[in-house]
């Protein structure tokens, strides 16, 4: 399982929306999304979050 199939996942399993997760990590939605599709991966400070 790739790293953006599980963030997918998780995201879905906890109920959260791409908006709701990006607020809580304090990245924008865009963001969330990018790392959803492959077209970024996360910094190593948010993946800590």
């Amino acid at each position: 399982m790739t790293f953006q199939e599980r963030l997918l996942q998780l995201r879905r399993q906890k109920g959260f929306s791409q908006e709701a997760l990006a607020e809580r990590m304090g990245v924008s939605r865009q963001a969330v999304s990018k790392w959803e599709s492959g077209l970024a991966n996360p910094d190593i400070n948010n993946l800590v979050l």
